[in-house]
């Protein structure tokens, strides 16, 4: 019982141990470099969108926490009156 133990431990081992270094090797040729890459690409422009997402979400609170509007001039809170009389 115990040898029949040990082998099938050793044979998973060696198995998983094949596996490990063909996924290894297979990541170092021209096309798993090229999929890397292509994975890094799309994490960088997911972080971009998320922190340009943040940026106008803050810009918005902001903006509504100062009083002003969309394009950045102040409004008006004061009742003034103009030159020709009109408020």
């Amino acid at each position: 019982m115990a040898r029949s133990l040990w082998f099938v431990a050793g044979a998973g081992a060696g198995v998983y141990a094949m596996t490990r270094a063909r996924r290894a090797a297979e990541s170092l040729t021209a096309d798993g470099l090229r999929d890397r890459l292509s994975g890094l690409g799309v994490g960088v422009r997911l972080f971009r969108d998320e922190v340009a997402a943040g940026q106008a979400e803050k810009e918005t609170e902001l903006r509504e926490r100062l009083g002003l509007v969309p394009h950045g001039i102040p409004e008006l809170t004061t009742n003034r009156e103009t030159p020709d009389g009109h408020q």
